[in-house]
């Protein structure tokens, strides 16, 4: 998705500046990081693959995973002389019933923008509050040194909010087209020399393209692309991989690397990119477009970026609007979790980038429902021969609000065919090792960086279990409660409430709705 009323000027090559919004204010949450936290008690989900196991005590010491020892058997009373002592000072956590997870990575969450109105603070708390410890911002649309000042601010703790990675929009800042492979690689060489993590393309001339890739694989930078529209029939997935792209969002770029029977999308004779009902309409009749399952286009292509070593982050929840509107606009969670101004951005318009919902109905439902299915088994498959698979929200478009945009992507990726254990992994590990992190997070691990989520032991059978606002159950006394919700995010050795922090952007919220003297209504309402 990305950058509302920005993107057409990108795409031409020239991002304005753009204000950025306010930095978050100091941190006020959390506790630690602790001299020694013990988790008491949970069953482990490590985030490799591996199947739970439990009880286990786990022992953090600062920022670090110290110990991880087993302790007992299921079902039975837990042994003192089997669990690692306390000893003064030692904050402990009691996890019994709770499940200890690697703490989710979002290879692409945008982080708000005055657009939107969302402040920093807002979005931050959403994704630890849905125990998000680590975001790749895909363009650092706030500008690369507002991103690069929270990343630090993060790392030294002063901020309640997740481990940061920037990336730039490619060409940002810079006035007019690039016009030579050198200032290419010259641009690459000044924003890694500002400290960027990697660069976040749309598209560009082959040759301008490749050359800078290329000076970004030299210097170590890692990159991503939405293939856009304007430059995918030049450039498609198959030529970006092969010149070295790391990662590809969402899936511009791969039913264009399918063409049999064609060399552009089946454009309508009237269709004008501008138009956004054109823009995603179209979209939705993309992947029928492309070579079948199983047919010698579809391996060929499947086996070449496998070789490559190109990383999936396919962004699911993003479009799922477009198959299921009514679905994602009546969301339970807008009324207590969306702002005003962010809701406002949601509604239909003929200029807001993501909001084309003036002419949406049945017929392009249907469309994206059967270019979900043809999506879906690509990516599956993608996964089950070996390709890296990676989740991330793309929040704030499309009546996906932050952190939940991003539980919705675990549950997609389960429609897709991942196991639950798969999708934990894609959710964590896959992710780290994407953005060459998995020596440092992504598994619950000795050695590794103390980000982990403690959550109802119960959540690979029911991901829900993963939302702010819980799981429906029904007791056996009839009673209807609500079951769930990260109970405990750790970002760093440092412990946060997730509910907590839960119930401080619902306090945004309302006070948002009444400082605007209204209440949130349906469009035309």
């Amino acid at each position: 998705m990305a950058l509302p009323l920005l993107v057409p000027l990108l795409l031409a090559g020239a991002l304005p500046a753009q204000e950025p919004i306010p930095d978050p204010p100091p941190r006020a949450e959390g506790e630690g990081p602790f001299e020694r936290l013990i988790l008491r008690g949970g069953l482990l989900v490590d985030g490799t693959g591996a199947p739970p196991r439990g009880p286990v005590d786990i022992v953090v010491s600062g920022d670090r995973i110290e110990r991880i020892e087993e302790v007992g058997h299921p079902g039975l009373p837990i042994p003192p002389e089997e669990r690692p002592a306390a000893g003064p000072g030692t904050r402990e956590v009691e996890a019994a019933g709770l499940a200890i997870l690697p703490g989710f990575i979002d290879l692409h969450g945008h982080i708000g923008g005055r657009a939107q109105g969302t402040p920093a603070e807002y979005v931050f708390k959403l994704w630890l509050g849905h125990g998000v410890t680590t975001v790749r911002d895909p363009g650092s649309g706030n500008g690369l040194e507002w991103t690069l000042r929270q990343k630090e601010r993060s790392e030294a703790g002063a901020i309640t909010a997740p481990h940061l990675l920037a990336y730039v929009f490619w060409g940002q800042g810079r006035e007019g087209d690039f016009r030579t492979p050198e200032e290419a690689r010259a641009w690459v060489r000044e924003v890694a020399a500002r400290g960027a993590d990697g660069i976040k393309f749309f598209g560009e001339r082959p040759e301008i393209f490749a050359a800078a890739l290329d000076e970004a694989r030299r210097l170590g930078l890692r990159s991503a692309c939405h293939h856009a529209q304007l430059d995918v029939a030049r450039t498609d997935a198959l030529d970006t991989a092969a010149w070295g792209l790391t990662t590809l969002e969402h899936w511009y770029g791969l039913p264009e690397a399918l063409f049999t029977d064609r060399t552009v999308q089946d454009y309508p004779l009237d269709y004008n990119y501008r138009n956004e009902q054109h823009r995603f309409e179209e979209a939705g009749r993309l992947w029928e477009q492309a070579a079948p399952p199983g047919s010698p286009r579809w391996n060929e292509v499947m086996e070449r970026l496998l070789a490559s070593g190109l990383t999936l982050d396919p962004t699911f929840n993003i479009y799922e609007a477009a198959r299921d509107l009514m679905r994602l606009r009546c969301a339970e969670w807008h009324p207590e979790y969306t702002l005003p101004s962010l809701w406002d951005f949601f509604q239909p318009s003929r200029s807001a980038h993501g909001s084309f919902w003036f002419a949406w109905g049945t017929e392009q439902e249907v469309a994206w429902r059967r270019n979900y299915r043809l999506w879906m088994q690509f990516v599956n498959e993608f996964k089950n021969r070996g390709g890296r698979v990676t989740t991330g929200s793309d929040s704030g478009f499309l009546f996906q609000t932050y952190g939940f945009g991003y539980i919705r992507e675990l549950e997609l990726l389960r429609e897709a065919g991942f196991h639950p254990l798969e999708v934990i992994r894609a959710a964590t590990l896959s992710g780290a090792e994407a953005l060459g992190l998995a020596g440092e997070t992504g598994s619950v691990e000795e050695g590794k960086r103390a980000d982990l989520i403690l959550v109802d032991e119960k959540v690979l059978s029911n991901l829900q279990l993963l939302y702010g606002t819980g799981a429906i159950v029904l007791d056996e006394n009839g009673k209807v409660s609500r079951r769930g919700g990260v109970r405990w995010t750790i970002k760093g050795g440092i412990l946060y409430d997730a509910e907590a922090l839960r119930a401080d952007v619902r306090r945004m919220v309302r006070e948002a709705w009444e400082a605007e003297g209204r209440s949130l209504r349906q469009p035309g309402r």
